[in-house]
């Protein structure tokens, strides 16, 4: 398998206040893990900047205005109690979303099998119309979007792990037929969203809710009686994943107990699939994971298991 990688200088020049759990040294501690012998053939790439015109493949102009607007010359400014932004946030926020534009291109012109984007700040918390948890842009969304559009894909399944329901991601896709969305978390937690009975209004929406203290054995539980069916159901043309680690057993913002085995296992499972509908084209975008080490050993293992197919 090609795996391609996109990284970024820039995704580290969004700086956030000291103590906050979305910080430069996640990418840090993911790069390291990455140094080891078995990543010597991944595929790396610089991210590209979007225009801002793909914004609005996913979100409104007004919004795109907004975030804008809200961009300080100098230090940093607060859009809500979690999410803040600095003078290079836009460019760190459009080259990741640059970089899922082009993870979709990849896969689709052959020039990779899979592709990894190891951008920040996150995405799947950003609504039509509000950025809030951390996240501005909808990555996966105009991921999606994108895929459509240019491609003329007609099925797009997004696969969410982290621990946190993607809020934004269902919000986006919720009368949209053509876009499963299917996720894992644990409830109650932050935001609020992801109960079993919000299907969306094409039934296009599949939440698989985990209580607190759950481990791999209900995670993977979930996959196999609610996520893979889903999605084999839907038959999707591509298969986009939004990969947080928070649900690692180290993380602080959490309760979920997995381990990389249990994220490499939910690699293979997506792979599968990805290979029986997809021709094998399956793209992942980095959400959360705030324990370095969490973060770090799980993210290896998510993308060794995209090398190795």
């Amino acid at each position: 398998m090609v795996t391609r990688y996109y990284e970024h200088d820039i995704f580290k020049e969004h700086v956030t206040p000291p103590g906050h759990p979305e910080r430069v040294d996640r990418l840090r501690a993911l790069e390291t893990a990455l140094t080891a012998e078995q990543f010597g053939t991944l595929d790396r790439q610089q991210a590209p900047i979007a225009d801002e015109s793909a914004i609005l493949l996913a979100h409104p102009e007004e919004f795109l205005l907004r975030v804008k607007d809200q961009i300080p010359e100098e230090g940093i400014a607060r859009i809500d109690a979690d999410t803040v932004v600095c003078p290079q946030s836009l460019n760190a926020a459009m080259h990741g979303v640059g970089a899922s534009m082009a993870a979709v291109d990849d896969v689709f012109s052959g020039a990779a099998d899979n592709v990894f984007v190891a951008s920040r700040p996150p995405g799947h918390h950003a609504e039509k119309n509000t950025a809030m948890g951390f996240c501005l842009f909808n990555n996966v969304a105009i991921a999606a979007r994108h895929a459509q559009k240019k491609h003329d894909v007609e099925r797009v399944a997004i696969i969410d792990w982290d621990v946190h329901h993607g809020n934004g991601t269902q919000d986006i896709f919720w009368d949209d037929p053509t876009v499963l969305y299917c996720s894992t978390h644990q409830m109650p937690l932050y935001p609020g969203t992801g109960a079993k009975g919000e299907t969306g209004s094409k039934n296009t929406i599949c939440n698989a809710p985990l209580n607190a203290g759950d481990g791999g054995d209900k995670f993977r539980a979930a996959f196999k009686d609610r996520v893979m069916p889903a999605v084999q159901s839907f038959e999707p043309d591509l298969i986009i994943i939004s990969a947080g680690f928070d649900a690692h057993y180290r993380d602080p913002l959490a309760q979920l107990n997995l381990d990389d085995e249990d994220f490499d296992w939910a690699t293979g499972r997506m792979m599968e699939l990805a290979d029986r509908f997809c021709s094998n084209r399956l793209i992942s975008v980095l959400e959360g994971g705030y324990d370095l080490e969490g973060l770090a050993v799980s993210g290896a293992a998510h993308i060794h298991r995209m090398m190795r197919g």
